[in-house]
């Protein structure tokens, strides 16, 4: 996880992730779901991510419908527990002159296969 916050936090402040594991061995199954604290990080980080390669493996970066923080209900912090309540990305910065609006300004955060970098 930290690995890929290092790698993922030049485009912005990630304030969430999800690293999804196997249940039985606790081992990651290769990809994350993570949440920007706005939408221009996210954005930037799905024009300059996707279909790059870390360590030898080609990541996939795309933006999903909904983010889904970890389920362990138990253990959630703060800032996960609002994530369930407002969602993700929700200070969106306003747009100035030089911004197109487009369907990417919708609240939609990131989805990113695990990259191993930052050694």
């Amino acid at each position: 996880e930290g690995d890929v916050i290092c790698v993922f936090s030049q485009y912005g402040e990630v304030v969430n992730i999800n690293l999804v594991r196997d249940k039985k061995t606790g081992k990651s199954k290769g990809f994350c779901f993570l949440c920007y604290e706005d939408q221009r990080s996210t954005i930037l980080a799905v024009d300059n991510f996707n279909g790059i390669k870390i360590k030898g493996r080609t990541i996939r970066v795309d933006h999903v419908a909904n983010y889904r923080p970890p389920k362990d209900s138990d253990d959630l912090d703060d800032v996960t527990k609002a994530l369930h309540a407002k969602g993700c990305g929700v200070k969106t910065p306003p747009h100035t002159s030089s911004d197109s609006p487009s369907e990417e300004d919708d609240d939609v955060p990131v989805k990113k296969k695990k990259g191993e970098a930052c050694s």
